[in-house]
């Protein structure tokens, strides 16, 4: 398969000209209200951050960022968009001249996208005016939301499958845009390829597939199917063998292609079972070079289970693009810090609300790591911590000035994901249940309730 790109094209969600609207009606209400009550314009820090992990995980990975910023590049409201929100009652003339003009001008901050993160991690930090930062709240959380919890729930299958590929493969159980951007999240943290064309063409990811089903049953029969895949696409391919009967199929696929067929595709059945009689097959015919690749409805328990069967690699469709048991990642947007009338001072603001407390004070964010360079703490600060050794500073500045300075290339973030994830302890690898691999610490934070 073809390198993935090191370029940031375009990607096909690009195709809505603006994003202003991909927001929530009471953001817009919010301003409407500030910019009359004189609040509009005071300084304000954002900060996007998970009260907890969902049940039963160890850590959470960050993905997210790069469509993120792609969204705030397109973040506009023309004519159409203005009109519609005047006719509707939502805005008044003087919200419309702000929105009109909106360019975000602001600094953010964020935890790079493949870094792993904790309870509490402060993983996106908004500072600008409080219109200008406000209305970017629910664009960013649907980004964030989706992405990290697929990529949480894809590291973890990467984790299961050891050295074996996994195919990402849950287009038709998602959304169809959703589904480029899980491809995305799911290639970040190991994933092989996927099946995906647009993620293809967006973002680089390696793409793969060869047929279904219904490719075999449209033929007069099986053997019929395979001659034709095979001529058309070479012994290389992967022949689906579980059509009819999956003895005969492995025969016939031997057969026609010989010993260098490429794989067989196992998509049901007891799987471990099953391969297990396939590759004893296979072997017996002399195709002992030939993969086996097993697919439908794997997770990442499931994979770790068939470890000990010959399988050389797996394709993961719904468990993937719906979080596997997990399909938000439960993050919040909230106002911590912000100046008092004029004053350039930012105060710390907190929430007092039963069950969901915010801690207040713009936050800085590191990772404790003993002598040999494991993670063993995140640290979170209201200063910045001083650089040493044993602390690894996390936020990276994504936008200065309103101008957008933290895009990368998506194997970058691959890159770091799996530098991160090993660094973090061994524990934090393994898929049973369990509280976060590392405990949060709050240094020097104070919250005052407003």
């Amino acid at each position: 398969m073809p390198p993935p790109s090191t370029q940031c094209p375009t990607p096909y969600a690009s195709q809505v000209t603006t994003t202003g609207l991909l927001t929530d009606h009471y953001e817009l209400t919010m301003i409407r209200a500030a910019i009359e009550g004189g609040t509009a314009r005071r300084r304000a820090v954002f900060e996007m951050f998970a009260r907890q992990l969902p049940a039963g995980r160890r850590y959470g990975v960050v993905a997210g960022p790069g469509r993120f910023l792609d969204a705030l590049a397109r973040f506009r409201f023309g004519l159409e968009e203005l009109d519609f929100l005047r006719g509707s009652g939502v805005i008044d003339e003087p919200t419309a001249a702000f929105l009109a003009g909106y360019r975000f001008r602001g600094n953010i901050w964020g935890y790079p996208e493949g870094e792993c993160y904790f309870p509490g991690s402060p993983i996106l930090i908004v500072e600008s005016t409080f219109a200008e930062a406000v209305v970017l709240e629910t664009l960013a959380l649907s980004i964030f939301n989706h992405d990290c919890a697929i990529a949480s729930a894809a590291a973890r299958m990467v984790t299961a499958a050891g050295r074996r590929p996994i195919i990402e493969m849950g287009s038709r159980r998602t959304h169809e845009i959703a589904a480029v951007a899980a491809a995305r999240a799911a290639y970040l943290t190991g994933f092989a390829c996927t099946s995906n064309l647009r993620a293809g063409l967006d973002y680089g990811v390696p793409t793969a597939g060869t047929s279904a089903h219904a490719f075999t049953m449209v033929h007069d029969n099986e053997r019929q199917a395979f001659g034709v895949q095979l001529e058309a696409l070479g012994v290389d391919t992967t022949l689906l063998v579980d059509t009819y009967d999956v003895p005969t199929a492995v025969r016939t696929a031997v057969e026609l292609a010989g010993s260098a067929l490429g794989a067989v595709r196992i998509d049901s059945g007891v799987v471990a079972k099953v391969a297990a009689g396939v590759r004893t097959q296979l072997d017996s015919l002399g195709a002992t070079a030939t993969k086996i690749i097993v697919t439908g409805d794997l997770d990442e328990y499931a994979i770790a289970d068939l470890a000990t069967a010959p399988v050389d690699g797996y394709g993961v469709g719904t468990a993937l693009v719906t979080g596997s048991g997990a399909p938000t990642a439960s993050l919040v947007y909230k106002l911590v810090a912000r100046s008092p009338d004029s004053s350039p001072d930012l105060v710390p603001v907190s929430k007092q609300s039963v069950g969901k407390p915010t801690m207040g004070g713009r936050k800085w964010a590191s990772r404790g790591l003993d002598s040999e360079g494991t993670a063993t703490v995140e640290v979170i600060s209201l200063t910045p911590q001083p650089d040493r050794p044993t602390l690894r500073p996390l936020l990276r500045q994504l936008v200065r000035d309103g101008e957008i300075v933290g895009v990368e290339p998506l194997t970058a973030a691959r890159d770091r994901h799996r530098r991160v994830l090993a660094a973090l302890p061994a524990s934090a690898r393994d898929i049973s249940p369990s509280g976060p691999a590392i405990p949060t610490r709050f240094e020097s934070v104070g919250a005052v309730g407003q």
